[in-house]
């Protein structure tokens, strides 16, 4: 167990190099990659993210802890597709049309894969169209976009229409977020889900994709 909880502690110190070497370790000893995953690198996530919230760590220790956590999956990917490991969900995530900010859904992407997450990232200035071909080819669960300026939050609503229009609101979970997006605006237009923050995103992300199917 020693072995799991280095790995988590190097994960939060974004010590890639060390992460890469103990998950590698780990699977030469026979360790089952989902608990290598599970209580290695995903609950280091995890705990980052919670430090995050309370303002105990702040954005570029998430992202070096993020990049260590990715130096991880890297090795542990390839094992985990061998023995057909699961993600909670998939999601599409992207900055809405006009928009070209990207640390804010770059935090959230991160989280998501730390919350397990299966995450397609279509980046900034994404079109209305771009969300949902993105979530139709890969089976979302779940569609989350992001604005950082008051003039791109309209663009928004442009998506949840034009999921409308094409009869497909029912089939995703739309969640919303951005410094000057709030619970108010995010009803107004007609989204399942509004996070102040990213770790707050990914737990609400999970906690709806197992209700919904279970």
């Amino acid at each position: 167990m020693a072995l799991i909880e280095e790995i988590s502690e190097f994960l939060q110190k974004g010590r890639a190099k060390n992460v890469k070497t103990l998950v590698q370790q780990a699977l030469d000893e026979g360790m089952n990659p989902k608990e290598i995953l599970n209580e290695g690198l995903l609950s280091g996530m995890m705990i980052i993210g919670e430090k995050f919230k309370n303002n105990e760590v702040f954005v570029p220790e998430v992202l070096v802890a993020a990049r260590a956590m990715n130096a991880g999956l890297t090795i542990l990917e390839p094992k985990l597709v061998e023995i057909g490991n699961e993600p909670v969900g998939v999601a599409v995530i992207g900055t809405v049309k006009g928009d070209l900010h990207d640390i804010g859904k770059n935090l959230v992407a991160m989280m998501l894969k730390g919350a397990g997450f299966e995450v397609h990232d279509i980046g900034i200035d994404a079109e209305a169209d771009a969300f949902i071909d993105k979530a139709e080819e890969v089976g979302a669960d779940v569609i989350c976009m992001s604005a950082l300026l008051t003039t791109t939050m309209p663009n928004m609503q442009v998506v949840i229409d034009a999921l409308k229009e094409k009869g497909l609101r029912d089939k995703y979970i739309v969640m919303v977020g951005g410094a000057p997006v709030n619970e108010s605006f995010s009803q107004q237009i007609g989204a399942d889900y509004y996070t102040p923050d990213a770790a707050t995103a990914a737990e609400v992300a999970k906690k709806a994709v197992l209700e919904r199917k279970a």
